[in-house]
């Protein structure tokens, strides 16, 4: 049930813990998850539990700015793929890297803390 990692909260990506929990960015995200794959539009709104008017509403803006891009055609379906190359992309892809450091920092900061020794005589 892989419709389970994109629907449930506590599988939220760092993008979507920190920038909302938009459908368009949910769809947005789904790409940027899944670089090396291409999807139908259903597929992607089979994944993300999704309905098809909130999905299309979105959809286009998403593909009219080139944040994806049709990848090849199978028959009369389109696949689509991640624009790695557009420049949105490119920054929601380093804001990803700098949230995943600053939370690591901050667990590091965490575990270095000194332990306070409580010791009863």
């Amino acid at each position: 049930m892989p419709e389970e990692l994109y629907t449930k909260k506590k599988y939220q990506s760092l993008l979507l813990r920190t920038l909302g929990d938009s459908p368009k960015l949910r769809i947005i995200d789904f790409f940027l998850d899944n670089p090396l794959f291409d999807f139908t539009k259903k597929e992607v709104i089979d994944a993300l539990g999704m309905s098809k008017q909130t999905f299309y509403k979105y959809f286009e803006d998403i593909e009219r700015y080139g944040i994806v891009k049709v990848s090849r055609r199978i028959g009369k379906a389109s696949l689509y793929k991640i624009n790695l190359e557009n420049p949105i992309v490119k920054m929601l892809k380093e804001c990803e890297i700098q949230l995943s450091l600053q939370i690591a920092e901050q667990e590091k900061a965490k575990m270095e803390k000194p332990v306070q020794a409580t010791t009863s005589r």
